[in-house]
């Protein structure tokens, strides 16, 4: 999904969205940091997993968390989840690790989100090749 195309997906999904470019990578929640100047909580990640009967599940997590397996798998009512893989990620959401959004996958995708996140009005978060402020 380009840039326009995910910037209309969170417009009709009544979010609202500020997308930034860079000519560097801001693909780690360090190098996000580095480049914006905000805290590492300020910067979510969407980290792929799946589940033992092969069933998608998004960990949403601010940057100075770690998704838990183990959480994440008794919130999905799943034996155990795995982190995919990159060509898996690809595959599935249409970005490469470290750009994944948290929304406008390929696929449809369960989303868990961490309740950290969902305390700020206002996060950072990958959109492809750009990075996207988001409420």
């Amino acid at each position: 999904m380009s840039s326009e195309d995910l910037n209309e997906h969170f417009k009709k999904m009544g979010v609202s969205s500020r997308f930034f470019k860079f000519e560097e990578h801001t693909m780690t929640v360090d190098a996000a940091v580095n480049r914006l100047g905000v805290s590492r909580e300020r910067i979510i990640k969407s980290i792929l997993f799946i589940d033992d009967v092969g069933l998608l599940v998004l960990g949403i997590v601010t940057g100075d968390k770690r998704v838990s397996e183990k959480k994440l798998a008794m919130a999905c009512k799943a034996k155990r989840v795995r982190r995919a893989n990159s060509a898996e990620v690809s595959k599935f959401t249409g970005y490469d690790v470290g750009a994944v959004p948290p929304l406008g996958h390929k696929t449809q995708i369960r989303a868990f989100i961490d309740e950290k996140v969902m305390s700020f009005d206002k996060v950072i978060g990958a959109a492809g090749k750009l990075t996207r402020f988001w409420r």
